[in-house]
């Protein structure tokens, strides 16, 4: 290796004066280097972690570029509320409905504790994304809600989260008009 560094240290000798820029890379990691890189060249320090916290049903998949995923299908399900069923959950009607379920609250508290805790973590390691997927049966109600519901949160404690349902389908704000 020391041979190696060497002869490349040969071959760069006619065009190293004509350097505008040089990094000393002997004690750099390859996230210190990616950091250094960007601060030189873009002279700003760097943007950090961008989080996607994102919805999905389970009959269509887990996203495969999930990093941390979460199954809500213990949680008690609209779908099987007829007056429900044709909601998604951004829907007002879904939302009231499962704010009152003692479940649901607790879920929420637990996976939110969690992501607090850990994703400033994620981002220390210099992390350019990390995908958070929330998973329900179809991708409708209860994924859709609670991705929803800490990713507004979440965007309260970190900068950069996005927030995307793969699967739900929103047809008609009241389904019953």
């Amino acid at each position: 290796m020391a041979e190696a560094i060497r002869d490349e240290k040969v071959l760069l000798a006619p065009i190293t004066d004509l350097a505008d820029l040089t990094i000393n890379t002997s004690h750099l990691n390859l996230y210190q280097l990616r950091d250094s890189i960007k601060l030189r060249l873009l002279d700003k320090p760097e943007p950090g972690t961008a989080f996607l916290i994102e919805s999905f049903g389970f009959k269509r998949g887990v996203p495969v570029d999930a990093d941390v995923v979460f199954d809500i299908r213990c949680l008690p399900n609209p779908y099987w509320k007829p007056d429900l069923r044709a909601y998604c959950g951004l829907d007002q009607p879904i939302i009231d409905y499962l704010n009152e379920q003692t479940d649901v609250e607790e879920m929420y508290a637990d996976i939110y504790a969690y992501l607090a805790k850990w994703l400033p973590r994620f981002a220390a390691s210099n992390r350019a994304y990390v995908t958070i997927a929330i998973g329900c049966t179809g991708g409708q109600h209860r994924s859709v809600y609670m991705a929803q519901r800490l990713g507004e949160a979440l965007r309260q404690k970190l900068s950069n989260v996005q927030i995307r349902h793969r699967d739900a389908v929103r047809i008609n704000e009241n389904p019953h008009a």
